[in-house]
């Protein structure tokens, strides 16, 4: 294998120890998740080798590196160790946004989301890279013994629906960034002739569709509350009334409630599409970028957005799953 597809694991046992044990290793999957989850590695390593140091130990915490061709691809740290009646352990590694899976509680008020990301990862003790600014201020946000890592969506979400654009957040190489998914495009498509073995293609409006939009602001000096609605009646009388319900701060002018409610209308009225494909593998796509995607049957050509992304590696063989969908 030339060195452009090598694949390169090491294990740090943080005692000043690091292994090499990329020849060890099988069954490596590399996952990654747009919104709500870390990314992970799981692997397997066969032990009781003679050719295996008798020092050689793999516990919870230690540190996994991985890079493909000189690239970096995963920095994480070993949260499960599984082993049976072979002489081979099966490992699950998360990266560092699995620290932000615990609760706390957060008041953030006229804060931007790169803030409360570099607050919340500083707060944690987490390490941060490149966190582009993501600009629009929050003008409240109280979250109350939430998961950090919904805290941050919702603060990434609200800087979306106000029209500020789509961010999202990722490790990259044990570094946490914040990146603007228009940013993400690599330079080649998947799709006929390219990289593509098979595909599955679901159109829906189940989940995430929604023709009207509702949204609701308390008004204190009045005692009631103030309602704002945007509806697409045609849509309705198509698919019937799929309503979107949200309440907001009362901080919020009437310009930015309206700004809101194109941004959501646009967002939502329409049927989701889904692709699901399978492919030759390239490190660069991950979940939360964009890939073009070229497949004349389905009458699609243009780029989508990862929501989930696995890379399986088998020797010289690397493959890669997408879950994608139309923004």
């Amino acid at each position: 294998m030339d060195k452009y597809h090598t694949l390169e694991m090491f294990l740090d046992n943080k005692n000043g120890d690091v292994w090499n044990i990329s020849n060890i290793a099988s069954d490596i999957e590399w996952q990654t998740s747009r919104i709500g989850k870390a990314g992970s590695l799981s692997f397997t390593i066969v032990t009781g080798g003679l050719y295996q140091d008798k020092k050689f130990t793999i516990n919870n915490g230690d540190i996994v590196r991985v890079r493909k061709g000189g690239t970096n691809v995963f920095y994480g740290y070993v949260f499960e160790i599984g082993s049976g009646m072979d002489e081979g352990f099966k490992i699950k590694a998360y990266d560092q946004i699995r620290y932000l899976m615990g609760n706390d509680t957060y008041v953030f008020t006229g804060k931007t989301a790169t803030e409360i990301v570099k607050k919340i990862a500083d707060d944690t003790g987490l390490k941060t890279g490149n966190l582009v600014d993501t600009k629009y201020k929050i003008p409240s946000m109280i979250e109350d013994g939430k998961k950090l890592l919904d805290t941050v969506c919702k603060a990434l979400d609200m800087t979306l629906i106000n029209g500020y654009g789509n961010f999202f957040l990722y490790d990259d190489f044990g570094l946490l960034a914040l990146m603007n998914i228009k940013k993400t495009l690599p330079d080649f498509y998947i799709g006929d002739k390219s990289l593509l073995f098979d595909y599955d293609f679901t159109q829906s409006i189940d989940s995430e569709t929604y023709n009207r939009v509702k949204i609701v602001q308390d008004n204190k000096k009045k005692a009631n509350r103030d309602v704002y609605v945007a509806q697409d009646s045609v849509n309705i009388a198509k698919w019937g009334r799929l309503q979107l319900y949200q309440s907001v701060d009362e901080k919020l002018n009437a310009a930015q409630i309206k700004q809101m409610l194109d941004t959501l209308i646009q967002l939502k009225n329409r049927q989701s599409e889904k692709l699901k494909i399978d492919a030759i593998g390239d490190i660069r796509v991950r979940a939360g970028s964009y890939v073009h995607i070229a497949i004349k049957r389905l009458g699609i050509n243009q780029p989508m957005l990862v929501d989930e992304c696995s890379h399986k590696f088998d020797g010289a063989d690397h493959t890669m799953s997408l879950e994608l969908k139309v923004i």
